[in-house]
């Protein structure tokens, strides 16, 4: 039976705010840099006062305004790329071998420990009450990191650490760890 754990959703988001907040930096400092010299806008004060009372020249804040929308709009563009990259990453627990990320491939008799002391102590349990005073409880999934101590093929002991963070569904990988290798 194979068991998939893929980046977590709680990982995307993070990259896709990151995202936002920098197109939105972006798109603030391309208006003040070059749309607030019209008296249309609502930034006219802003220009004034960084051009015109500077005598016609612009401040080091107006051009950091103009200068720095492209720069912005790189680091979105990579944060976007990365995400594309790392979207279908995941960790595999196959019949004879953990795959980690299509790359590392850990044999199940490779595995010398397990130390899994930090993965289930951060499980969070929530008591829900109703109108009606009936009381239920929730857990939501288990979190924290379990570290992987195996050897690999030139016999050096390796330490990998796999988190609840970064991959969701880890709870079943451990389980089916667990159970390959005892």
């Amino acid at each position: 039976m194979t068991i998939e754990a893929p980046i977590s959703r709680h990982e995307k988001t993070n990259f896709k705010i990151y995202i936002a907040v920098c197109l939105v930096v972006a798109i603030i400092f391309a208006y003040d840099g070059y749309l607030s010299k019209y008296k249309w806008s609502g930034r006219y004060s802003f220009y004034k006062e960084h051009v015109v009372d500077n005598d016609g020249k612009p401040t080091a804040t107006m051009k950091f305004n103009r200068g720095s929308p492209p720069f912005f709009i790189g680091v979105a563009v990579l944060l976007g790329a990365y995400l594309f990259a790392i979207k279908n990453k995941k960790i595999i627990a196959d019949e004879n071998e953990l795959i980690i990320n299509n790359k590392l491939k850990i044999p199940y008799d490779s595995i010398e420990r397990l130390d899994k002391t930090h993965f289930r102590s951060k499980t969070k349990r929530k008591f829900v009450g109703d109108q009606s005073g009936n009381v239920q409880e929730t857990r939501s999934a288990p979190e924290g990191y379990f570290i992987i101590t195996y050897k690999d093929n030139s016999g050096r002991e390796v330490k990998r650490k796999l988190s609840s963070r970064t991959h969701d569904n880890l709870a079943a990988v451990l389980d089916e760890l667990v159970a390959k290798i005892s």
